[in-house]
């Protein structure tokens, strides 16, 4: 398993407009259709011509399109990925050297090779999700302590 390429799409004006709109349209496609597991899309206009794509195909397309949307680039990693400390620092936007601290100190799993470090990304993201999830109710907890204190 080599390492992945990081590769991201950086949208511009033309493009976050385009994918606004067809974000919208496939959420509330979603949302109407959601007892459908596969859905079925029209290729080059062409209603002869269709697509079966799974559902879970298509919601991740739809979150995609929500941070196109917003502005932001996009880069679609491979669970199974094994990505350099470099790229894993990059994906959790903090410094290398932290992420090194947190390879050492067992929060993220990595392999070896040579002198190298490959972190998996579903491993990352583990780490990442119960690190989002930790850091919602230290949030929740404080809002809670002022509203005790009537701080607000």
């Amino acid at each position: 398993m080599g390492s992945a390429e990081l590769a991201s799409a950086q949208p511009d004006p033309a493009a976050i407009h385009t994918a606004d709109v067809a974000m919208r349209r496939v959420k509330r496609y979603l949302a109407d259709h959601a007892e459908e597991r596969d859905i079925r899309l029209v290729v080059g206009g062409d209603p002869d011509d269709t697509l079966s794509v799974p559902r879970s195909a298509v919601e991740l397309l739809a979150r995609i399109l929500a941070h196109m949307a917003a502005g932001r680039a996009v880069s679609v990693v491979p669970a199974h990925a094994e990505l350099t400390t470099q790229q894993a620092a990059d994906l959790l936007n903090v410094s290398r050297p932290y992420l090194i601290g947190l390879l050492d100190d067992g929060k993220i799993e990595y392999r070896k090779v040579g002198k190298h470090r490959r972190v998996r990304a579903d491993s990352l993201m583990d780490y990442k999700r119960e690190d989002d999830h930790d850091r919602r109710n230290v949030a929740d907890e404080l809002t809670e302590l002022n509203r005790e204190m009537g701080l607000y």
